[in-house]
């Protein structure tokens, strides 16, 4: 086994990492308190390649390999859970479903200006108002008529989708319903009888937005089909294995700062005539932060490595989230508890840490929802 990332890695690593620490996590707080996603940041992204990472580079990707992603996802959640969560939903769940389902035609007409930081993002249109976690109870329709598809639903809790060009959209091509009801349809956010409301107000990552979505008759043609009718379900749900990669390293990053912020402040506070650091009882604090984070790391970058080697990965990815996310809650609340009255307060940054961290073990799935995943791979192991 090598445990080790190789060159092109470590340089990506360093690049990655640079890059973020001077234009996102120095600027973290004001847009999260301001509610704005950093453009700046964003459009500068085209050019280092972390726009089109699940991208090949002849559709204008930088097209590397799913252990770099989650390298810089999770240097994008150090800086910044709400930055990296709005890069990972673009990248992940925007465009590769295009870049894996699409047709040369889609890749071509799509994915250049998605990836080189002059137009706007890529969403991905799931859940709906009655429809999280079960994918089955999709509602939103697709018809066919006169060469086009006439979209008719809503959609929730949708990141990136006010910001975006594009929302691929899963909708119900089969009112029979069952696995092959389903299909995935491009729609482009300027569409007749699309309607995008405010973003949501939520506990964190303020410096994303996730919106509801209202399709009224929207018209698109028939070509927008993105893969085959009937495997919209199979699409996505190959679509959320990747993304849930991502999660798991941003949770990882999310954890990483809160520790560095609690180890600073840890070396600076005095108590009973000595730093807090010297106390056991903090030590053990940091010890079991640093511990665990090393282990969700491995097991998120293990789930990468799984993808890249072409292997079955949807138990590891799922648990490799199960176990960050709720790592990440862990280590952000035992930061602010050393950080004590000063912890609460807005003027440090592991308050902030800790609401982005929750949202982690909520979206792409539910702690609950990994559970179930990893319990019928299990399963399904033993005879």
């Amino acid at each position: 086994m090598d445990f080790q990332l190789n060159e092109e890695q470590r340089m990506w690593n360093k690049a990655v990492h640079d890059f973020v620490a001077q234009e996102v996590k120095i600027h973290a707080a004001e847009y999260a308190e301001k509610e704005e996603l950093n453009w700046p940041a964003i459009q500068k992204m085209g050019h280092l390649g972390l726009l089109g990472m699940t991208v090949p580079e002849e559709f204008g990707g930088s097209g590397v390999d799913a252990v770099s992603v989650a390298i810089a996802i999770e240097e994008l959640g150090w800086g910044d859970g709400g930055t990296a969560l709005n890069i990972a939903a673009h990248t992940g769940l925007g465009c590769a479903p295009i870049a894996m389902f699409g047709t040369h035609e889609q890749k071509e007409k799509y994915l250049p200006r998605a990836v080189s930081g002059e137009g706007k993002l890529i969403a991905l249109g799931l859940t709906e108002p009655g429809a999280g976690s079960d994918l089955q109870g999709i509602k939103t329709s697709a018809k066919l008529e006169d060469d086009e598809w006439v979209i008719n639903g809503s959609k929730a809790w949708i990141t990136n989708a006010g910001n975006a060009d594009l929302i691929t959209t899963l909708v119900r091509t089969d009112p029979a319903g069952g696995s092959h009801s389903m299909s995935m349809v491009i729609v482009p956010t300027d569409a007749a009888g699309l309607y995008i409301a405010p973003h949501e107000k939520k506990m964190g990552l303020g410096s994303s937005h996730a919106h509801g979505i209202t399709y009224e008759n929207v018209r698109v043609p028939k070509e927008n089909l993105l893969g085959e009718v009937g495997r919209g379900l199979q699409q996505t749900l190959k679509t959320l294995d990747g993304g849930r990669i991502s999660i798991g390293a941003i949770s990882v990053g999310i954890a990483q700062a809160a520790l560095e912020e609690a180890i600073r402040y840890a070396k600076e506070r005095q108590s009973f005539g000595k730093q807090i650091a010297d106390h056991q009882a903090l030590q053990w604090m940091l010890a079991e932060a640093g511990t665990e984070i090393h282990a969700a790391r491995l097991m998120v970058y293990y789930a990468a490595w799984l993808k890249d080697q072409g292997k079955p990965f949807t138990k590891e990815g799922a648990m490799g989230k199960l176990f960050a996310t709720q790592m990440a809650e862990r280590v952000t609340y035992n930061a602010i508890q050393i950080h004590g009255a000063y912890g609460y307060s807005r003027e440090y940054s592991v308050e902030r840490l800790y609401r982005d961290a929750r949202a982690m073990t909520i979206g792409e799935g539910t702690t609950e929802v990994q559970k179930m995943v990893i319990a019928r791979k299990v399963l399904e192991e033993i005879v």
